[in-house]
């Protein structure tokens, strides 16, 4: 497993990179869950890169905190997090976090995580549900399943919550 990686805050020139490591995770993490027509969509980096240029330009997400993970110059995870949902009862949300598989178990998800929420503020975060692997390590950063439950475009979701 790999120690030789680099977690910093995202930049403009990051773009092309979390798209694709966006796309790429999604299609490793959410295959059976989300249908294959939305995961091998053609148009889905475009949409990828254009969320994340807004991401990190548009004022209204100047609240919210992008870090990359890289390894060898190439970005192997990213994650973002900004002001909780209205019916959060956590100031901090994270919003997503994804690492390619073959770097589970690097740190490069804590390191991520603690990038972009301090790991003793109080935070929440959704989760697909089935999802054992990262539901068990937000649990070993403090996160607990809160019982509230969403689904989305098919995908069912739990809320977890860290309260210190």
């Amino acid at each position: 497993m790999t120690t030789d990686f680099e977690v910093r805050g995202a930049e403009l020139k990051d773009v092309q990179g979390l798209a694709r490591v966006h796309v790429d995770t999604w299609q490793e993490t959410y295959r059976g869950l989300i249908s294959d027509a939305v995961l091998d969509d053609p148009s889905l980096l475009g949409w990828r890169k254009k969320f994340w240029e807004a991401a990190l330009t548009d004022p209204k997400y100047s609240q919210n905190t992008v870090a990359v993970a890289s390894h060898g110059g190439t970005l192997v995870g990213i994650a973002m997090s900004g002001p909780a949902d209205e019916d959060a009862t956590a100031p901090r949300q994270l919003f997503l976090l994804y690492v390619y598989t073959a770097f589970h178990g690097s740190g490069i998800g804590a390191d991520l995580l603690n990038a972009v929420i301090d790991p003793t503020a109080p935070a929440s975060l959704w989760v697909a549900d089935p999802n054992p692997r990262a539901q068990a390590f937000y649990r070993k950063y403090g996160f607990l399943n809160d019982g509230t439950v969403r689904i989305e475009d098919g995908v069912r979701s739990i809320r977890m919550l860290r309260t210190s």
